[in-house]
């Protein structure tokens, strides 16, 4: 982009992402928490059925105790029904012990793919999390230990959930559209496990088989990198559905936060999705067609599915949606950045199926408290793809308008 012309944009340059040592198999994670909630067989037979129904393969954890039997845990007592249960202050602690250095692997990944890059040339660092809160916090201790500029600009977006993401890249946007010598570091950093509630309403039980641990940053310049793939941020738009605001929510108790996640979730998202949709479409100029690849907010299958009978889609369209949560479950905020950090590798790799030349698009959505429901479009740039632009061709009256 001329900078001399005004119109400026911003770019994902580089991704980078990092999830504890601790990988734990879905199902032995729904024995801990039969064991936990002291459940008889009939109940332990319906947690079973719900965690297999996730399709969450393994999650990450800074514990080890999820992967642990009775009676060597770290963390949590090792007495029958784990009490004294971890308070908030216990808990937050151990958010303090982890949290920077899991966001300092996914930020030294994201900066070691951009070749040559100087970092003491960063002048934004934007912190997202909605799983600890302390100060001086964890955007000072990233500044100390990454040896950055203590000029560097720092802000802290906190306690929006799933969809926190989307605010630090709508922030960094506009930062790099107003100085195009901006250069502003995005990191989500979630531990989402320290906050287990042993509680056995359906709403527990369901965040307690979704959510896992992990960390994602990217780096947002004025400029790609010559010859190298980028994204740029091409628009956004969000809406809120506040009759849906009971069904998703994340208040602090006495032992941890806690997550309200009702399984109407879906159905608000089903009635939002399309007209959210619609609107990002006119904003930017396309049509449903125009889009070659998705990068969906995992919440959970349901919600995927919903998306993809209201915008037409098939399985395949959101394949790397199910392979982040495959691999690593729902880790709130950080994890539409591993989904588009999925889709930057099959795009480095050339086999996105649809194939992607530089000119394609890609369509991204996340979900969260409020019932809050955010939306992006990106344009990948730079190292086209030798295979041409294709892309499955479907009506934009495949979308409902309100």
């Amino acid at each position: 982009m001329n900078k001399n012309t005004h119109e400026y944009s911003a770019f994902i340059t580089a991704i980078g992402t990092a999830v504890p040592q601790y990988a734990v198999p879905q199902m032995q994670i729904a024995q801990f928490m039969a064991d936990a909630l002291q459940f008889d067989e009939r109940d332990r037979r319906r947690l079973t059925a719900l965690y297999r129904q996730t399709r969450i393969e393994k999650r990450h954890s800074v514990l080890p105790d999820y992967s642990r039997e009775n009676g060597d845990y770290t963390f949590y007592p090792n007495t029958p029904g784990l009490e004294p249960f971890p308070t908030v202050g216990q808990r937050m602690l151990l958010y303090r012990q982890e949290a920077v250095p899991l966001a300092r692997q996914a930020i030294e990944t994201c900066l070691s793919k951009r070749s040559g890059f100087d970092r003491q040339s960063i002048t934004h660092l934007i912190v997202v999390s909605c799983t600890g809160l302390y100060a001086p916090g964890p955007d000072i201790e990233l500044i100390e230990a990454l040896g950055l500029a203590t000029t560097t600009q720092r802000l802290a977006i906190n306690f929006m959930g799933c969809y926190g993401a989307f605010n630090g890249l709508k922030t960094a946007d506009a930062m790099v559209r107003a100085d195009p010598d901006a250069k502003v570091l995005v990191v989500c950093v979630e531990l989402c496990t320290l906050h287990f509630q042993k509680k056995t309403e359906t709403d527990h039980l369901l965040s307690n088989a979704l959510f896992a641990d992990g960390a994602a940053a990217v780096l947002v310049e004025s400029e790609p990198v010559s010859e190298h793939l980028a994204l740029r941020l091409r628009s956004f738009y969000s809406d809120l559905l506040p009759e849906g605001k009971a069904e998703m929510a994340w208040h602090v108790s006495d032992f941890g936060f806690e997550m309200t996640l009702t399984s109407e979730v879906p159905r608000y998202i089903q009635q939002g999705i399309g007209e959210l949709l619609s609107r990002l479409l006119q904003k930017s100029g396309l049509t449903i067609g125009d889009i070659n690849l998705y990068a969906m907010h995992p919440g959970g299958r349901k919600i995927l599915e919903v998306i993809e009978q209201q915008l037409g889609l098939e399985t395949t369209d959101n394949r790397f949606a199910y392979e982040v949560l495959r691999d690593y479950g729902n880790m709130s905020s950080a994890t539409v950045l591993f989904v588009l950090n999925a889709v930057w590798k099959g795009l480095q790799a050339g086999d996105t199926e649809p194939a992607v030349a530089a000119d394609g698009h890609i369509l991204s959505c996340a979900f969260g408290p409020g019932l809050t429901l955010e939306s992006m479009i990106l344009d990948v740039v730079g190292q086209p793809v030798t295979t041409s632009l294709t892309s499955t061709v479907r009506s934009s009256a495949a979308i409902p308008i309100g």
